[in-house]
């Protein structure tokens, strides 16, 4: 595996996991405006990583199936599984049978969970309710390549029919507005639970969420597919950079108005989308300032960021508890770095026990998803991981 990394992708996974783990010390910890705005919008750290991994699956599996190698469905998939399941599992079997993870919430049935479909009609406050977008991803893991293959196999590849896949896209964005506002209209407005219904129905569920996965495979497409488009894009990379912090910091500002609202719902997902796509371009476009941006332990956050996901929320709660029997509160500077170095200590730990020899047993057992291997070569500098 090559060890070579690219900073821009580095820089805005480690911003992803920063911002989940803040708002959730907001909305489980401190019940406070601890970090202020950051701390409410924090939310779109998960936004963030479904483009990010739109992008990077997308560009995988793209840049495969157009090969002569070709993409090989069992490998891609022993491959997304060796690196996410295991890392999964300990923490499952760890809120199973410890109950300070759960903090007093209940767990929904574990063939849910296991299947990845905890997500779907999930109801807010329940233990391991932040594992709703890892369900979504999984899906899109199972689903993106499949699709794919089968567009290839049928006669709908992209060198046939170079606007398909684009109408596609475009057709799943305006399906997915149009889901949210009718949900909006039936379980929102004006309704008792108006809130719990939000989350329960349009925040958690997979055909509400696929805007940022979208922009994601957007641009793997582009890259792999319009490669002259791509390039144009990549010679611009400070002007998208400087366009993704504008949209994207315009989405901040729309979601702070009213996060709830009927605007917001149905169209700033996809204004989000738009705004972490740019960046993403920024991200790994030759010589742009994010691309060769390196911020002090951006690298070794986003390298533990899926570990730290999944540990963050018990452990900050844990913290928070043991800080306060000591007489600091979770809002004091004591309660905030002590919770939030349990966070990142943990995640670590979780990398270093479970997902590092399991992605040692990958590169030994699967290390290609191609359906032939190809010839032996050094890696790329600066091959994008995933």
């Amino acid at each position: 595996m090559s060890s070579a990394r690219i900073h821009g992708l580095d820089t805005l996974r480690a911003l992803a996991v920063t911002l989940v783990v803040l708002h959730h010390y907001v909305l489980f910890v401190s019940h406070a405006p601890t970090f202020g705005w950051v701390g409410d919008i924090g939310w779109v750290g998960v936004d963030l990583f479904f483009a990010l991994s739109g992008y990077l699956i997308g560009n995988q599996i793209f840049k495969a199936t157009a090969s002569a190698e070709g993409l090989s469905l069992p490998r891609f998939y022993a491959r997304r599984f060796l690196r996410t399941l295991p890392n999964y599992w300990v923490v499952l079997a760890l809120y199973f049978m410890l109950p300070a993870f759960r903090n007093g919430a209940s767990l929904v049935p574990a063939w849910e969970y296991l299947l990845f479909v905890q997500n779907i009609g999930l109801m807010p406050g329940t233990a391991f309710s932040h594992s709703w977008s890892l369900a979504i991803e999984e899906q899109f893991y199972v689903l993106l390549p499949a699709l794919a293959l089968l567009g290839a196999w049928f006669g709908g590849s992209v060198r046939r029919a170079p606007w398909l896949p684009w109408v596609l896209i475009a057709l799943l964005v305006v399906a997915g507005m149009l889901v949210r506002a009718a949900l909006w209209r039936d379980v929102v407005d004006g309704q008792e639970y108006w809130m719990r219904n939000y989350f329960q129905f349009i925040y958690y569920a997979s055909w509400c969420r696929v805007d940022e996965l979208l922009a994601g495979v957007a641009l793997a497409l582009l890259k792999n597919h319009h490669p002259a488009a791509w390039a144009g894009l990549a010679r611009r990379g400070n002007l998208m950079g400087a366009l993704g912090v504008l949209v994207s910091g315009g989405a901040f500002w729309f979601f702070l108005q009213d996060r709830y609202a009927f605007p917001q719902t149905v169209f700033g997902l996809p204004l989000l989308a738009l705004g972490f796509a740019l960046l993403i371009v920024a991200a790994v476009a030759p010589g742009s300032l994010l691309q060769r941006l390196r911020v002090p332990g951006a690298a070794s956050l986003a390298l533990w960021s899926y570990a730290i996901y999944l540990m963050h929320r018990p452990m900050s709660v844990i913290g928070a508890r043991w800080m306060e029997a000591q007489g600091f509160g979770p809002a004091s500077l004591a309660g905030i770095v002590s919770s939030l170095l349990l966070s990142v200590a943990t995640g670590w730990l979780l990398y270093r026990l479970v997902e590092t020899p399991f992605m040692a047993l990958r590169e030994q057992y699967v290390p290609t998803h191609a359906k032939r291997s190809p010839a032996l070569r050094p890696p790329a500098v600066g091959a994008e991981k995933a």
